[in-house]
């Protein structure tokens, strides 16, 4: 989502004031990246409050954290698979400390409390569908795949096959999402779609402007660094392994009886090789 995009969905509620300082930053996004308040509120022929005002309006708590957004998003652009590759790699120890570090935010994001809510649905729901984009892949299967031994009907949802596999989707029903930018047309259109219709939404993705965190209340924020030249899989990976956990906690005897019948009939298939 750009700043365009965010002004759009405001635009009738801006003031004269805002609608210039709307105009400057539209034309100069840079200028909301790396100038201040008192530069914006100076070419904007206006004062630092009406910044902060301005940045509120579009739904952050302040003007630092709109740059912050903006930065992210300027990062983002020039951090694409194609741009990376191209570029000098950082050394493989500087992608271990972010990658620790999403790890250390993701469970912050989740305290218990807040996973509680976001698994609830999981195991509440008539049937579970996971939407995903391809980024986002690794965290989906180990959802799909840990759930799906606690509990019936859990459906990871195929990108070609999403009108056919959600047309029984209804009211009763509960989606859990995963998509970061750059944000997966076919994930959120079905996303929109299905939240309208009712069904819940838990959205696994990465800030208050994601166009998932729109639909649903149960949305957590994982930040995402790169690994080489593409987005790291761990903190979604570490969101669905503690939203199983949570889950088959929810599910309590009806989880138990369901993992105890698997073994059965693994043991029936001779599913695994056996020990020696």
């Amino acid at each position: 989502m750009s700043v365009q995009d965010l002004i759009a969905e405001v635009g009738d509620r801006l003031t004269p004031t805002e609608r210039r300082i709307a105009e400057l930053v539209s034309r100069e996004p840079t200028l909301l990246a790396f100038g201040t308040a008192s530069v914006l509120a100076q070419r904007a022929n206006t004062s630092p409050p009406s910044i902060v005002r301005f940045a509120t309006k579009l739904g952050f708590s302040g003007f630092s954290e709109l740059q912050t957004w903006a930065l992210e998003g300027l990062s983002r652009q020039l951090s694409s698979p194609s741009a990376r590759i191209r570029r000098e790699q950082g050394a493989p120890e500087d992608t271990r400390a972010a990658i620790n570090d999403a790890v250390q935010k993701t469970f912050a994001a989740l305290d218990p409390a807040w996973l509680a809510a976001m698994a609830a649905p999981l195991a509440e729901a008539r049937r579970v569908w996971i939407l995903t984009g391809e980024t986002s892949m690794a965290g989906a299967r180990v959802l799909q795949s840990g759930l799906s031994m606690a509990r019936a009907d859990v459906v990871l949802v195929d990108e070609q096959s999403v009108g056919r596999d959600l047309s029984g989707a209804a009211m009763g029903d509960a989606v859990a999402v995963f998509d970061f930018a750059r944000y997966r047309r076919s994930s959120v259109a079905a996303a929109q779609t299905l939240a309208s219709l009712g069904v819940t939404i838990v959205a696994i993705t990465d800030g208050p402007l994601s166009p998932l965190a729109s639909l649903t209340k149960r949305w957590c924020e994982l930040r995402v660094p790169a690994a080489g030249p593409f987005d790291s899989s761990v903190p979604a990976v570490v969101a669905a392994e503690l939203l199983v956990a949570e889950g088959v906690d929810a599910l309590g005897d009806r989880a138990r009886d369901r993992i105890d019948q698997l073994e059965i009939l693994w043991r029936a298939t001779g599913t695994f090789v056996a020990e020696p």
